[in-house]
C-alpha cells in the first residue's frame, strides 16, 4: 500500500494549492479531500516499493536461468545434429 509518509506529503500539496479564499471551508474541504484521496487509493491496485524490487530480482534471476537454459538446449539440439550427421 501506499506509505502514510507519501500520502500525507500528496495530501499537504494539494491542501496548500487551494485558493486562499476558501480559509472559512478549509477544514471541510481538507476532511473531504483527504477522505477522497484514501478512497481512490485504496481501489488502486498498488504494491510497495520493498515488493516491487523483490519481484524485479525474481524476474532477473528467472530471466537469466531462461537465457542459460536456451544456451544449454541449443548446444543438445547441435550435438544431436551433428550425431545424426556422423550416423546417417
Amino acid at each position: 500500500m501506499l506509505d502514510p509518509k507519501h500520502f500525507d506529503d500528496l495530501f499537504q500539496r494539494l491542501s496548500s494549492a487551494m485558493p486562499k479564499g476558501l480559509q472559512v471551508l478549509q477544514e471541510d474541504i481538507n476532511r473531504n479531500l483527504r477522505a477522497s484521496l484514501e478512497a481512490g487509493l485504496s481501489r488502486l491496485d498498488l504494491v510497495t516499493r520493498e515488493e516491487f524490487d523483490v519481484q524485479s530480482a525474481v524476474l532477473a534471476r528467472t530471466r537469466a536461468k531462461l537465457s542459460m537454459l536456451e544456451s544449454r538446449v541449443a548446444a543438445l539440439e547441435q550435438a544431436l545434429a551433428a550425431s545424426g550427421d556422423r550416423t546417417g
